[in-house]
């Protein structure tokens, strides 16, 4: 088993909590960076949600 599987279990039925707290990593990055990377960080954040976060659907794939 993969670590990217191992952690989608691990996040299974606790996908807005994932959400929130992948908003929250991207919200300090930016204050310790001063928004120097914000366009980088949103498209992570962005990314990050679509495979575990509420925006994923019942297998990990995003939904459409």
């Amino acid at each position: 088993m993969s670590a990217m599987d191992k952690i989608k279990k691990m996040l299974k039925g606790h996908e807005d909590q994932a959400g929130k707290g992948i908003d929250r990593a991207g919200d300090k990055i930016d204050e310790r960076t001063q928004g120097k990377y914000g366009k980088h960080v949103d498209t992570a954040q962005d990314k990050l949600k679509q495979r575990f976060g509420p925006d994923q659907g019942q297998d990990g794939s995003p939904r459409g």
